[in-house]
């Protein structure tokens, strides 16, 4: 694999990323500056992890983002929750939503497993 956009793992993170770009144009103008920015921020940080990770020389370094990507993904469902408590969201978006996110937790586990097995392996690297 050469780039990072060859990763599954991102390619999940970015239709997330797009999809949540989308959802928060409806969301109210005063929201701009609060939970928008926000949770435009936690999800756009997932794939910004998974590609700082893999540009990473050492396979623990790139776990650490991968860790920080799949808290992202956490973070982009907590905002999701406030946005249904908001009433800017129902309960099927939230759903729809937390799925994915959660698919992306577990890719991002999946990729953290093989990264930790690699290291086992080629344990300089």
């Amino acid at each position: 694999m050469n780039s990072f956009t060859d990763l599954e793992v991102w390619k999940k993170a970015r239709i997330l990323r797009n999809n949540i770009s989308e959802l928060t144009k409806s969301f109210p103008p005063d929201e701009k500056y609060r939970l928008t920015d926000q949770i435009i921020r936690s999800s756009r940080s997932v794939g910004n992890n998974i590609a700082e990770g893999h540009g990473r020389f050492h396979y623990a370094d790139a776990a650490k983002f991968l860790l920080n990507a799949r808290g992202s993904a956490a973070e982009t469902i907590d905002h999701l929750i406030i946005a249904l408590d908001s009433n800017f969201i129902n309960e099927e978006i939230l759903d729809s939503f937390k799925n994915d996110c959660e698919e992306c937790m577990k890719m991002i586990n999946g990729y953290i497993s093989f990264l930790r097995k690699q290291a086992e392996v080629k344990p300089n690297l």
